[in-house]
């Protein structure tokens, strides 16, 4: 079976990302990568919204094949990523990018969410100026889920009225993310070439 790198998840937070946000943008880059949408992005349901994750890799699943994924989510959406890799510790869910979490005591649901270290590899990011999560909550939670931790610096929410369309820094995450992915499985296609220089 040919080799293929882990496709690319977009779960966007309340209201979902628009044209000029920077997860659309991702998107854009990657021709295979595909997007979460809510019934209804307005409305902050938690366990609605994990569903809706494992519903759209399901349906991935039954119309392009199984195979693994990279997770890169904004603000709500972060938060329904990590009830969702609780709730499915065998998600095809490689790697996980949160970007800007909300505050699950916004919505109190800070119960519902894992407290412990997640089943993936996964980083944070965020800002010392968001207003819907502290720098020092986002490290704390960042540390639960056992997920790397950066301050971005003052750049409020990281998203389109903070004036981020592009994100270099996401889609950097996703191509260092797909080399690893390369990189552990390429003794499963090397070349019989290339393994003769190992004798």
């Amino acid at each position: 079976m040919p080799y293929s790198p882990p496709r690319l998840l977009i779960i966007p937070g309340l209201h979902d990302s628009g044209p000029a946000h920077w997860q659309t943008w991702l998107q854009g880059q990657y021709r295979d990568a595909r997007r979460v949408t809510q019934r209804d992005p307005s409305k902050p349901e938690l366990e609605r919204w994990a569903e809706r994750i494992q519903r759209s890799l399901e349906v991935a699943a039954t119309s392009d094949g199984r195979g693994e994924w990279l997770a890169i989510a904004h603000s709500f959406g972060c938060l329904a990523l990590a009830r969702h890799l609780a709730d499915h510790p065998d998600s095809p869910i490689r790697e996980a990018l949160f970007v800007a979490p909300a505050e699950p005591d916004k919505f109190g649901i800070a119960e519902s969410l894992p407290h412990q270290r997640l089943h993936c590899r996964a980083r944070l990011l965020a800002s010392s100026n968001d207003p819907w999560m502290s720098a020092a909550s986002a490290a704390r939670w960042a540390h639960r889920w056992g997920a790397s931790f950066s301050n971005l610096g003052a750049v409020g929410h990281i998203n389109a009225e903070a004036g981020f369309g592009p994100l270099p820094v996401a889609k950097a995450w996703v191509d260092a993310a797909r080399a690893r992915h390369a990189a552990e499985h390429r003794p499963r296609h090397a070349d019989f070439r290339e393994w003769a220089f190992a004798v």
